[in-house]
């Protein structure tokens, strides 16, 4: 008898979980993913981007229709999961499995959100579905790293999509061969670049994963199928979209191994690999009282991903929040690095320009991802450096729940949102004694 494949393999995992099944440490961090989630989509609600997005789908929206977290329109469910996709990835400040560098509730939580509304599911139901796809969508991220996303391809957009098609299998109540043709369609449906991320195209692609992985689960339950090694077969997705699929990596320990339970969540809205650089700068500005200026020029070194993301000319916003020279820049000047610093107003502000343009990036071949260190000459002579290997945020030094609600409270305050945050917040915690999601979705809308 064949050996199951990848496909095959998940889709037996998801359609078998029971929900006692899940770890009470992961079912909890479910909750904490799904929070810091809520609050980016609620940050950026009224925002140019999604106002867009909002605009071109509404007339072609269907009739059954759902919420868009932190607005007043409502849209069928595959548009409200794209749009609510773009709202949690939106300000790069959203939640990172640091080993593949996904962003998985992004693209997951839309899906789950927009159907177990549509179908009126519980919320012990939505929180399982969404465990189970944020596990599928890191595990056949760590059989295609590093390769996968060093030729291109944004992996958060390109695995989410079966993380979203798996979530969607699990509310449907799909058997393991219908879960695993959810995921096959899924893999006929997976795109997003990296040229992109300074631009709102990345975005698109993270809609698209929420959209796409929603949608296939959609068509396998009206019969579509798909090839059993979809996946990783000779001319399947893993091997047209990177190397040699490391089969092993994506299935071992299955249901004892989360990797959910390596999830982080981020104190500043950059690219995950940038914190690490912010955190040196703070320690050296506050350790040594460093003043802007006696600062004659700034070195920051780290490994290849950290350069390849971060050292870029600055334009607007979306590159500041994927750029070394800038988040060195506004740690030196202003001792922080909240919303308003990676804002539009922060990059054209001349001071800032002025510290990024002494600031350059180094390879440190030795240095540990996620790591970085930060080394200041100052005009008198001095070379002061500072290294960190955890940043804050990360499994070492994680976001407490307190400090996720807080980062919520913020980001909805920052985004005008006139709805109760409180509700919100206590929707999330309760989610598994919810009969049906309604409190939770009332929650996310505006006050009327």
């Amino acid at each position: 008898m064949a050996a199951l494949t990848i496909t095959e393999q998940l889709g037996r995992f998801v359609a078998a979980s029971g929900r006692d099944s899940i770890p009470g440490a992961v079912w909890h961090e479910g909750k904490r993913s799904l929070l810091n989630f809520i609050g980016c989509a609620l940050g950026v609600a009224a925002t140019p981007p999604v106002e867009m997005a909002v605009r071109v789908l509404l007339p072609l929206s269907g009739a059954d229709r759902v919420t868009v977290i932190g607005r007043t329109e409502r849209l069928d469910p595959v548009s409200a999961a794209f749009v609510n996709a773009i709202g949690g990835n939106l300000l790069d400040y959203d939640d990172t499995h640091l080993r593949t560098v996904i962003h998985p509730t992004a693209p997951v939580a839309p899906a789950v959100l927009a159907l177990a509304e549509q179908r009126g599911l519980s919320g012990a139901t939505l929180l399982h579905a969404f465990i189970l796809g944020a596990e599928v969508a890191c595990r056949i991220g760590n059989a295609v790293s590093p390769g996968h996303y060093a030729r291109g391809w944004h992996i958060t957009s390109t695995c989410g999509v079966f993380g979203a098609a798996a979530a969607a299998a699990k509310l449907l109540g799909f058997d393991a061969e219908r879960t695993a043709h959810a995921l096959g369609i899924a893999a006929s449906q997976s795109a997003g670049i990296v040229e992109n991320l300074p631009s709102a195209a990345k975005n698109v692609s993270v809609g698209n994963a929420a959209r796409n992985g929603l949608f296939a689960a959609l068509l396998a339950e009206s019969g579509y199928t798909a090839a059993p090694s979809a996946i990783e077969g000779a001319l399947g997705w893993a091997r047209a979209m990177g190397d040699e699929p490391d089969v092993a990596t994506a299935t071992a320990g299955l249901g004892e191994q989360w990797e959910l339970a390596a999830n982080t969540y981020k104190p500043y809205p950059a690219g995950i690999v940038m914190h690490a650089v912010v955190d040196a700068c703070l320690a050296l500005r506050r350790d040594h009282r460093l003043t802007v200026a006696e600062i004659a020029g700034i070195t920051v070194s780290g490994d290849q991903l950290l350069l390849d993301r971060g050292d870029r000319t600055v334009v607007n916003d979306r590159d500041a929040r994927v750029s070394i020279h800038h988040c060195a820049a506004v740690a030196f000047q202003f001792g922080r690095a909240g919303l308003w610093e990676f804002s539009d107003a922060a990059v054209h502000d001349p001071a800032v320009a002025a510290l990024r343009a002494l600031t350059r990036a180094e390879l440190d071949a030795n240095s540990p991802r996620g790591a970085a260190t930060a080394t200041v000459r100052t005009h008198d002579g001095r070379v002061l450096t500072a290294t960190v290997t955890h940043a804050k945020g990360s499994t070492a030094d994680p976001l407490t729940d307190a400090e996720i609600e807080a980062k919520l409270r913020d980001l909805a305050h920052q985004g005008g949102f006139t709805g109760s945050v409180d509700a919100v917040i206590g929707s999330v915690w309760q989610l598994d004694t919810l009969a049906t999601i309604a409190p939770l979705v009332a929650a996310l809308h505006p006050a009327t």
